[in-house]
């Protein structure tokens, strides 16, 4: 399938997507393509599950159940201006009857977008006003976050209309190792570097770039611990502020699935991870069989070796460090879940 970026003219057509305002409708445009199928080919079939909404732009497209012709959309005509389909599972099976160019959008990100445009006050452009990131639009990035598609739209203003802005110079540090965690940040502009001081390694060891769009500080403010790690400017930049109370009522809180002892088990049996976030030397003296073991320290650095579509159960001895790590990944997409009262709870 070819792609190539759709106009805010083109979506407009589509409904509901000529309800959203200009402003977040331009910033959906520039997270989309137009896709395209062969005589044939394809789109879904009866009894998906896949949270996409589609819309075609051109060609016909035949909508079967059963095997059987139950419907056609053609590009243009008033029934393409709605969704395919958008019952899931699927109900029909989709199959292009010739040239069929079509947009697909996640249903998550869409529905989150709606629903903030439309109970929010402000435009993205008005929140915008608040920061000089120029064209660095992210709030959109955030936005289309796994993360942000659980939370409440009203959390979601609420988060940005606290937010405070603060401008460094390269080579400023934003947060030391060490230190009593106060704010959840968000990079708007420049890049900074993630380092962590070791016995072996003053000067600290290098665990992630960060860059527009990055989140970091959240771990202090969830375990009640003190920074894991050193953030340093490495351009000049600017990032976005969210104070501890703030972030913890209205966004780490409604993030975290928190399960007992026997439905994580439950969620083992049907292939899912036990990850440990404890220290290696922790994980050694005593861990759940089949666990894997990941350092908290080290859960950013070593995310992309996870799978992610696999249900991971994280836990440590509390719950405490466990929570910050399912916070972590679910902010990045995977399916995390906390272990009620850690690994050492009565009855573990």
């Amino acid at each position: 399938m070819s792609g190539e970026q759709v106009s805010t003219e083109l979506l407009r057509g589509f409904s509901p997507l000529d309800g959203l305002k200009r402003d977040n409708l331009a910033a959906l445009a520039r997270k989309v393509q137009v896709r395209e199928l062969t005589p044939g080919q394809l789109l879904f079939k009866e009894g998906d599950t896949e949270k996409r909404t589609i819309y075609i732009v051109s060609g016909v497209l035949e909508l079967l159940s059963g095997g059987k012709l139950a419907g056609k959309v053609e590009g243009g005509s008033e029934v393409a201006r709605q969704p395919i389909a958008p019952v899931y599972p699927r109900r029909v099976t989709a199959k292009a009857r010739d040239r069929v160019r079509f947009i697909s959008i996640d249903s998550d990100l869409l529905d989150v977008m709606l629903t903030w445009d439309q109970t929010g006050t402000y435009e993205v452009s008005e929140l915008q006003g608040k920061s000089d990131q120029g064209n660095e639009d992210w709030m959109t990035m955030l936005l289309q976050t796994k993360a942000f598609h659980k939370i409440p739209p009203a959390n979601i203003q609420a988060i940005f209309m606290r937010m405070q802005q603060i401008n460094y110079r390269s080579g400023d540090v934003i947060l030391k190792q060490g230190a009593e965690g106060d704010y959840f940040y968000v990079l708007i502009r420049g890049s900074a570097l993630v380092t962590r001081e070791t016995p072996l390694s003053k000067e600290g060891i290098k665990l992630a770039e960060l860059h527009v769009g990055d989140t970091f500080g959240e771990e202090a403010l969830i375990s009640d611990a003190k920074r894991n790690a050193t953030v340093t400017m490495q351009t000049d930049g600017a990032v976005m502020r969210l104070g501890k109370e703030d972030f913890k009522k209205l966004l780490n809180e409604p993030m975290l699935e928190w399960v007992s002892r026997s439905q994580a088990q439950d969620i083992i049996r049907q292939g899912g991870q036990w990850l440990d976030v404890r220290l290696p030397s922790e994980f050694e003296n005593q861990h759940l069989d089949g666990s894997i073991n990941i350092p908290l320290y080290f859960i950013r650095l070593k995310i992309s070796t996870l799978d992610p579509d696999k249900k991971y159960i994280v836990c440590c001895d509390t719950g405490r460090r466990s929570s910050a790590g399912a916070y972590i990944l679910s902010e990045r997409g995977y399916q995390a879940y906390v272990l009620q009262g850690g690994i050492n709870a009565e009855g573990a």
